[in-house]
């Protein structure tokens, strides 16, 4: 199984805590989206969208799209499941992690960015403003659905679903961009207990082999 990967990714960090969490051995291969190696022809044909992470399993099968490669992991490794079975939870952590994946992190992702700097001539101060604005709403959403759920050192339950997974990098995004999250102490401690941990430790983009500075 081999994970085409980049360090400060926060989808691509995603996969790596749940291949953590579910012991799988893999090789990693690093992606630098910052210089556009995944815009390259042989990158392309793994994953036609451009993004990282990219999954390529035993079989061959090239899977792009964080939440799809952890359907597939779940599927595939069954004794630690990250989207419980049924029931409330499952549903509950389908929410939360919809609302990171698909509402926070699409419109605060590198490319996304860099057009607004790029192509519509944006400040840094403005395109801050703009991170920060959407990391708000978001966050401040997440944050009422962990109260809902009634969370403690998880967004569910007691142990990681795929909720922690998509929170955990969403959160450390936010902290690299020094947004103000004194607002949403359940993400918080949530952040910080999982960070302990050993598998989400050892997915941190400061460990990983392919790390540059910022």
């Amino acid at each position: 199984m081999k994970l085409f990967s980049f360090f400060n990714s926060s989808a691509s960090y995603r996969v790596r805590i749940a291949l953590a969490l579910k012991g799988i051995d893999y090789q990693m291969e690093g992606v630098n989206i910052r210089a556009g190696e995944q815009n390259g022809a042989d990158y392309l044909r793994r994953n036609p969208i451009g993004l990282v992470p990219t999954l390529v399993g035993d079989n061959g099968e090239a899977i792009g799209q964080s939440l799809a490669i952890i359907d597939y992991l779940d599927r595939l490794y069954p004794d630690v499941l990250l989207l419980p079975a049924s029931g409330e939870a499952r549903t509950k952590a389908l929410e939360i992690a919809f609302v990171i994946a698909c509402d926070i992190h699409p419109v605060n992702n590198m490319r996304v960015l860099r057009y607004l700097t790029d192509e519509l001539g944006i400040s840094e101060a403005q395109k801050k403003a703009w991170y920060a604005h959407w990391i708000a709403v978001g966050l401040t959403a997440v944050e009422s659905l962990l109260q809902k759920a009634g969370s403690g050192n998880f967004c569910i339950g007691d142990s990681p679903t795929l909720a922690d997974c998509c929170l955990i990098p969403q959160w450390a995004n936010a902290l690299r961009m020094g947004c103000d999250l004194s607002a949403y102490p359940r993400c918080r401690r949530v952040y910080e207990h999982c960070t302990s941990l050993p598998a989400f430790a050892s997915a941190a983009p400061e460990r990983q082999s392919d790390a540059v500075a910022a």
